[in-house]
């Protein structure tokens, strides 16, 4: 068989695409989470030859892709009212949700399960693909069954050339893992499948979520696999991969005493020391860049693959990494090496956003020692001579009487970003190792840091969360609790990164306006 290679942006390749699908064909295509072997879902002939094509096991059940939410009435037997709020949600996106199946679904496609799993992705190519071929398409990834997902067509044609009959160029996979799949049939929605929408995000619409055991530790062999992606060692290269789990700066600490023969999978600030140790070594992204992290994670897999053991920085577990970590586990067949010992949670975010309260919440909960890194901030600069010279030297007009007046520096850093930069540059280092030495001495911390990132104590970290509220609640917050004046208090935060500066950064988002949420998280640390 020759397989075609296709323009998305071409309408003649498109309809000949279409034309392929129709006659029971198969086409590989472009998605934002990754590639997908797409056939017509209602031809049990057609998705047996996704099967085939795939070596893919019969009990592995499909996903299917719609362009139109009227289409769920031919795919499930009803359409639950949960379900259409999430569609409106999170639709066109990477959101699989699993109902009761009607019976224009053949068994082939759901692996004889009783319900099926529809999803509407968000890539312009797929929907015109679907809706120029006038049927749902069944389309798990267009990989060999195992292998590390494509979100190339590089990747697809190494994997299909030959088995399939076209495949489809929409460009790279914007997302780059696959989806997350919920299980919409209990009262409680249930995720199978890790993604970019996370178990906060759905719960943030219907009030509840929460996330299958099979998850974490895989089905059972006599178990049967509702989603796909739950049961067999999946996205994985030919080569054995181990995990380092646990903080940043411990887990490159444990790789760079691991097997100099092995290729490595490292976050971006620890890529130079890995080239040094290791005989590959590429990156994924800073250690909080989640976007990154699931944008590169298969074409990083694809790229070490066939240069020996592959020793993975495994991202943390919990909110925005769950979907990474959760492909990493299976590629690496559960294996792993844990290398923080204790819990480490860092919380931040704006002034007078709670975080304050929030940290000793937490610390409260699971018995774990307070860091206040403002404090410890407060306390070096009076008390440690080598920091309080750096500063002073740097600072000169903010000396008073031989020491730092903290209003006069704030005034100056506040309206200078150079000079709160440099005051940063200077100081963050003292911080940093006082939280050292206070994790290693507590066994471990919640570290309550408004600038936890710039400072790099996150990457001390185990778990970060992000706080936030409105603005006008941070700012009668503030005037309430520093008695200064509105002016100065403005100014201080918009001297402060935007919410989005925490949301892109931190494992999990907290609100706070009143009474925040926290027991979710607190049983999960449990």
């Amino acid at each position: 068989m020759k397989t075609l290679i296709l323009d998305g942006k071409n309408e003649k390749d498109m309809a000949r695409a279409a034309l392929i699908v129709m006659g029971g064909g198969l086409c590989a295509m472009p998605t934002e989470t990754v590639y997908g072997l797409a056939a017509d879902a209602l031809d049990k002939e057609a998705v047996k030859s996704i099967f085939d094509a795939k070596g893919r096991p019969q009990d592995n059940p499909l996903i299917v892709h719609i362009c139109s939410v009227r289409q769920l009435s031919l795919l499930w037997e009803s359409v639950p009212e949960k379900a259409l709020r999430l569609s409106k949600a999170f639709w066109p996106g990477p959101l699989t949700m699993v109902y009761k199946k009607s019976a224009a679904v053949p068994d082939e496609v759901t692996a004889g399960l009783d319900t099926v799993a529809v999803r509407m992705p968000s890539h312009k190519v797929a929907l015109e693909l679907i809706r120029l071929s006038g049927t749902p398409l069944a389309a798990p990834s267009a990989n060999l069954s195992g292998k590390p997902s494509p979100t190339r067509v590089s990747h697809v044609k190494e994997d299909m050339d030959g088995r399939i009959d076209c495949i489809l160029d929409g460009g790279e996979s914007s997302v780059g893992v696959e989806s997350t799949v919920v299980d919409m049939t209990g009262e409680t929605p249930r995720i199978l499948r890790p993604g970019a929408i996370s178990e906060e995000m759905i719960a943030e619409v219907l009030g509840a979520a929460e996330t299958d055991p099979a998850v974490t530790r895989g089905v059972k062999d006599d178990e049967t696999p509702r989603s796909p992606g739950m049961k067999y060692r999946h996205y994985a290269p030919s080569c054995p991969v181990t995990l380092f789990c646990g903080a940043p700066d411990d887990t490159v600490k444990a790789l760079l005493k691991a097997d100099e023969n092995a290729s490595a999978l490292v976050f971006e600030e620890y890529l130079k020391e890995a080239k040094a140790h290791f005989k590959k070594a590429v990156s994924f992204g800073e250690s909080w860049d989640h976007a990154e992290h699931t944008k590169r994670v298969f074409a990083a897999l694809r790229e070490l693959d066939g240069k020996g053991d592959i020793f993975i920085q495994a991202p943390r577990e919990l909110g925005c990494e769950a979907a990474v970590t959760n492909r990493l586990k299976r590629a690496a067949g559960f294996s792993e090496v844990r290398c923080t010992e204790h819990t480490v949670i860092g919380v931040t975010g704006r002034s007078g956003s709670g975080k304050g309260y929030v940290s000793l919440k937490l610390s409260e909960e699971l018995s774990l020692a307070y860091f206040d890194a403002d404090a410890v901030y407060k306390k070096l600069l009076t008390e440690n001579g080598d920091m309080k010279k750096a500063v002073l030297d740097a600072f000169p007009d903010c000396e008073s009487e031989g020491e730092i007046d903290r209003k006069a520096l704030g005034a100056v850093v506040y309206n200078d970003l150079e000079k709160k930069r440099l005051l940063e540059s200077l100081t963050h280092p003292y911080v940093k190792r006082e939280a050292e030495k206070f994790i290693k001495e507590n066994n471990g911390a919640v570290i309550d840091a408004p600038l936890l990132f710039e400072s790099t104590i996150d990457r001390l970290c185990t778990l970060t969360v992000g706080v936030y509220c409105e603005d006008g609640t941070s700012l009668s917050r503030i005037l309430a609790r520093d008695g200064i004046t509105g002016e100065l208090a403005s100014l201080r935060l918009s001297a402060q990164p935007p919410v989005s500066f925490y949301r892109e950064r931190c494992d999990i988002m907290i609100k706070n306006e009143k009474e925040p949420e926290l027991s979710a998280l607190i049983k999960k640390l449990i």
